[in-house]
Order: C-alpha cells, then sequence, then structure tokens
C-alpha cells in the first residue's frame, strides 16, 4: 500500500477519532498502529514492532527538541518559582488595563521571539497567561494567540529554524542559493501575512465570532477561566521583574548566537550561510542549558533561590512537559509512517503533481497552496511537506517570479495546515504553552484559520492567473478589508444583545 492513496488512511484515522473522542493520545496511537498493519500486510506483531521500533527511531532523532523542553520546562519552573512571574504579572496589572492591551502584548511577545516556534510557544504562554487570565481572557484565545505568532512569524523571518529549514530544501542541483528564494518568498506568503493582520483586527476590535466566541460565551457564563489545572509550582521566591525580563532576553541572544555558531559563523562562513546551514535544535539546547546556568547564577547567589530550590525545578519542569511530550512522540511517529521509507504519503501526491500539469501552469500557485494545507494536515508537519513540494515547483519552472511565488504558496499551504491540524507540533504546544485543553485550542482556531485561507486562495488564483505576485498580495488585503468591514459591525451587534 506504499506510494497510494491508501497512505492519507492513517492520519484520517487519528484526526477523525481525536475529534470525536476528544482523547488525543489513544486516537494517535491507533492511526499509528492502522499504518503500521497496513505497510506489514496486516501482520499484528510485525505491525507492534514496526510501531515501536519507528516511535524509537523517531524519539532519537528528535532528542534534541525534547531536551530543549525539558529544559524550558525547568526555565519556566524556575521563573515561577522564584516569584519573577507573580512580580511580571502584577506590573503588568498596572500597566495593561484592558483586554485590547493584553492582547497586544501578547502578540508583540509572539512576534519577538521569532527564533523558533518551540521556543515561542512555550515562552509566550508562560509569561503572558497569568496577564491575560486578569483580564478575562480565555485559554483558548490565548492558544490562538500563540499559534498565530508562533509559525506565521518564523515562516517570515530571515533569522529564524523555518527560514534555515526552507533554504536546505531545494534539490542539490537547483543552483539557486536558497536562503535569496527564501527573502523573496515573504512578501507572498499570503497566509503568514494575512493571519497577522487578522489577529491584529481580532486584538484591536476586541471581537471575537464562530466557535471562538461561542466558546468564550460559554467560559463567561460559567463564570471561570478554562485551564488544563492550576498552576503546580509553589512560590517560594521574591525575584521582581528583571528577574523574569533578564533570562528571557538572555535565551534570545543565546539561542541566536548558537544558531550562528552551529551553522559555522564563528569559523568563516557568513551570516547568512551560517542560519541556513545551522541545526536548529542543536543550537537551541545549547541555548536553554546556557540559560538555565545563567538563571542559576543570577538567582541563587542573590538569594531568590536556594540551591535545593533551584534543583526542586528539575522534576517540575519536566512533568510539565510530559504531555507535550507525548502528543509530540506519537505525532512525530504518525508522520514517519506516512514517509517514504513507509506508507510514503508525500511520494504518492509528489507523482500526481509532476504528471500532466502543463496546462495548468497558470493554476499551480494556487493548487500546490491546497495540496500543502493537505499534508502538512494530513501529517502535522510543515518541514516535511516543504521537503515534498518545493522541489516538485522546481521541476515545473526551474527559475522566474512564478517560481517564487508558486515556492511561497507551498510554504503558506504548509504553515496553514500546522496551524489547522491536531497532530502538529505547533498546535500542541501552543495548547501545552496557554494550558489549554488541546481540542477547545483545535476547534476554536479552526474557523479562524480556514478564513484566512480561503483568502488567500483567493489570492494566490489571481497570482497565477495574472503572473503577477503582488495582484495576488492585493487580492487578499482587499478580501481581508471586506471580510473586516463586514464582520466587525455584525459581532458588536451581536455582543450588545447578547447573542452569540
Amino acid at each position: 500500500m506504499s506510494g497510494t492513496i491508501w497512505a492519507v488512511l492513517p492520519p484520517i484515522i487519528a484526526i477523525a477519532l481525536s475529534l470525536i473522542t476528544k482523547e488525543v493520545y489513544s486516537s494517535l496511537f491507533i492511526g499509528i498502529f492502522a499504518g503500521a498493519l497496513m505497510f506489514t500486510s496486516f501482520h499484528p506483531l510485525e505491525a507492534t514492532e514496526t510501531t515501536f521500533s519507528l516511535m524509537g527511531a523517531k524519539v532519537s532523532e528528535n532528542v534534541n527538541i525534547l531536551l530543549f523542553l525539558v529544559m524550558l520546562g525547568i526555565l519556566v519552573s524556575l521563573v515561577t518559582k522564584s516569584g519573577a512571574s507573580r512580580a511580571y504579572g502584577d506590573w503588568a496589572v498596572r500597566h495593561i488595563k484592558s483586554r485590547r492591551g493584553a492582547g497586544f502584548a501578547t502578540s508583540a511577545l509572539g512576534v519577538l521571539i521569532f527564533v523558533d516556534d518551540y521556543f515561542n510557544c512555550l515562552t509566550v504562554g508562560a509569561v503572558m497567561r497569568p496577564i491575560t487570565d486578569r483580564q478575562r481572557i480565555t485559554r483558548a484565545k490565548l492558544a490562538y494567540i500563540i499559534d498565530a505568532t508562533a509559525a506565521p512569524v518564523c515562516i517570515i523571518a530571515p533569522i529564524s529554524s523555518w527560514a534555515a529549514a526552507v533554504s536546505s530544501s531545494l534539490p542539490a542541483d537547483a543552483h539557486i542559493n536558497g536562503f535569496s528564494l527564501f527573502l523573496q518568498t515573504i512578501p507572498f506568503n499570503l497566509y503568514a501575512l494575512l493571519t497577522l493582520a487578522f489577529l491584529a483586527w481580532i486584538c484591536a476590535a476586541d471581537i471575537d465570532f464562530f466557535a471562538m466566541g461561542k466558546y468564550n460565551a460559554e467560559v463567561q457564563q460559567r463564570g471561570k477561566l478554562d485551564s488544563t489545572g492550576e498552576e503546580s509550582t509553589v512560590i517560594v521566591g521574591h525575584g521582581k521583574v528583571k528577574d523574569l525580563l533578564i533570562p528571557i532576553l538572555f535565551l534570545i541572544v543565546v539561542c541566536v548566537l548558537a544558531m550562528f555558531y552551529n551553522g559555522g559563523g564563528f569559523a568563516g562562513q557568513g551570516i547568512i550561510d551560517a542560519f541556513a546551514n545551522c541545526s536548529a535544535a542543536d543550537a537551541l539546547v545549547l541555548g536553554s542549558f546556557a540559560a538555565l546556568i545563567f538563571t542559576f547564577l543570577l538567582y541563587v547567589p542573590r538569594g531568590i533561590l536556594t540551591f535545593g530550590q533551584f534543583c526542586e525545578s528539575f522534576t517540575e519542569g519536566f512533568k510539565a512537559m510530559v504531555p507535550a511530550i507525548l502528543i509530540l512522540t506519537l505525532a512525530w511517529t504518525l508522520s514517519g509512517i506516512c514517509s517514504e521509507e513507509y506508507l510514503d504519503l508525500r511520494g504518492f501526491v509528489a507523482q500526481h503533481i509532476g504528471s500532466g500539469n502543463q496546462g495548468l501552469l497558470m493554476f499551480m500557485p494556487a493548487l500546490f497552496f491546497l495540496i500543502a494545507l493537505g499534508i502538512a494536515f494530513a501529517t502535522g508537519t510543515s518541514w516535511g511537506t516543504f521537503g515534498i513540494l518545493i522541489p516538485v515547483a522546481f521541476s515545473i519552472f526551474g527559475t522566474g517570479d512564478m517560481l517564487v511565488v508558486t515556492v511561497a504558496a507551498c510554504l503558506s499551504g504548509a504553515v496553514c495546515g500546522d496551524h489547522i491540524s491536531p497532530i502538529s507540533d505547533t498546535t500542541i504546544l501552543a495548547s501545552a504553552g496557554a494550558q489549554c485543553r488541546h481540542l477547545d485550542h483545535v476547534s476554536t482556531q479552526l474557523p479562524y484559520a480556514l478564513s484566512v485561507a480561503a483568502m488567500s486562495f483567493a489570492g494566490y488564483l489571481v497570482a497565477g492567473i495574472s503572473g503577477n505576485g503582488w495582484l495576488g498580495l492585493a487580492t487578499g488585503a482587499v478580501l481581508l478589508a471586506g471580510f473586516i468591514l463586514v464582520m466587525t459591525p455584525r459581532c458588536r451587534k451581536r455582543r450588545k444583545t447578547g447573542k452569540l
């Protein structure tokens, strides 16, 4: 069944079961095992061996990401235990006095942390939860803000782990600088740009609609915020605002330097080449480990925390990350069972895109957007989607403006599919960062993301037919403006009348 349409069945099973049962772990495992059964011609013992062999391989391949998550969890526990988060919350209460202010502050922090989406999701959630809670912003909306400023920001940031992934996706014989191509796609990455504009409108107007509006109304009627549980870390220190900001700023700077170092920047490589060639996972581990050492030197000698209290955060931080680590492990394994070594979902897609395309060249940007969206949604990964579709786009166009627009459509669709997929790592981590129930985040985010996706699709249609990416961008902007003009008065009227 490898390389056939049946390869799409495991992710469909996992996603459908998770939405039906509201239980993610078992749904993912059933989808994985179903794929293993298909790969082994329905031999249960071989399927079991394949499942756990693949799971072990995925953990091994991504061990640095897991280590980064654990160390970031420890760092979050430390700043909470020290009292620095509470001090920041008290400061924010005095200066952020509205839901609009809290929304914009959360969005701004998300844009600031552009280095990596994992880092973005967990850090923004940990810092902004107390502020958004006090302003009665639901955890589901916080998760949306986090998710909307994670991948969409990283995919248009030249210095990020995502830029490096895209730059390395071109075939070896392309004779095109991958980083230069990435820079050219930024103005035409419609989903990312329109999502950020959409988020700015949502925060400025302080309105919600569709599933998010209904969910927020239900939470307000219950009279309490939605959450996966109370904070487990007990505050014992007397930290100040600077004890929160300094470790976070240090982490950002060191992670950027670690990416530069890892890519050979200190060995003579240029800035562009260094970031294009770096291993983001390795760099994030170095950066987070350095941040832990720095935080120890910042807290313990000053008496903010004792040595014993500092060490207690190791287990607390690890425990806080266990749900995210488990879901990530299962999501990686599900993506693996669909990879070219097993069911080869992407190979099936590439084969059917690459044939018979000459009469459809003008529709290629829109078509690539939809296919990238579908693959990323089904597999939960943007980077794997880049890897299969960008070489196909290069084989069709070779060079020129349409190559740039089509690659931008690949990136845009992949980010959109990643954004709405319940098995996506960034969706999972946004839920973890907001301490929001995962499927609440998925269900409330979906209508917003699909609205922006429809505008992006229309933009790519215009760009392909006209051969001009700027006209596509203008089309998306006009559609968003029209959507805003229609929805804003409707939402305000419904809020006044008490209707959803």
